[in-house]
């Protein structure tokens, strides 16, 4: 460049223009992946959850039921009874649980809780979504077995690009 003269070169643009794009890339692709890993995390939260709130239904009726039921034609999953004592003369208060999928779409779709009580209680919970069940697939499909007295689950949930699976081992309280 001559003394008088004012400006840049075409190198010194050329330069500035490939730090600039190096920058751009190197931010949208950092952006881009924060946002994948992100919605990831989102979706594996989701199928946490799922697994988590149906292990807490399902075990919370295990620990007291008297007759647990695991060979049931589909959607059923799971059937359970018990017998509330009362401790004066009233007769006991017979309970009914059964758990069963509902909108099936691909293998995944809702668990729900049919409650059925002596007392006049018939209620309907929708206990986990994008819960996966597909009896073909016997690896990776929710189920359950009982051998008296440990009943073993396996949830799986499936939300967008995450599967959670989990197994518990259910040991029915003693003395009921």
């Amino acid at each position: 460049m001559k003394s008088n003269e004012k400006g840049f070169t075409l190198i010194e643009i050329i330069v500035a223009l490939a730090v600039t794009a190096l920058i751009t890339g190197a931010s949208f692709t950092t952006v881009s992946r924060v946002i994948r890993d992100t919605t990831y995390s989102n979706d594996r939260i989701t199928a946490i959850r799922q697994v988590q709130n149906a292990s807490f239904w399902i075990e919370r009726d295990a620990r007291i039921a008297e007759n647990i039921v695991t060979e049931l034609p589909s959607p059923s999953f799971l059937s359970m009874t018990w017998a509330e004592q009362h401790y004066n003369e009233n007769p006991p208060t017979y309970h009914s649980v059964t758990y069963y999928f509902q909108g099936l779409s691909g293998g995944v779709g809702q668990l729900r809780r049919n409650h059925w009580s002596g007392a006049g209680v018939n209620e309907e919970t929708v206990v986990a979504q994008y819960v996966y069940f597909n009896p073909a697939d016997i690896n990776g499909t929710s189920k359950v077995t009982y051998l008296n007295p440990v009943m073993t689950l396996r949830l799986a949930a499936v939300f967008g690009q995450a599967t959670e699976t989990k197994e518990y081992r259910v040991r029915r309280r003693p003395n009921l």
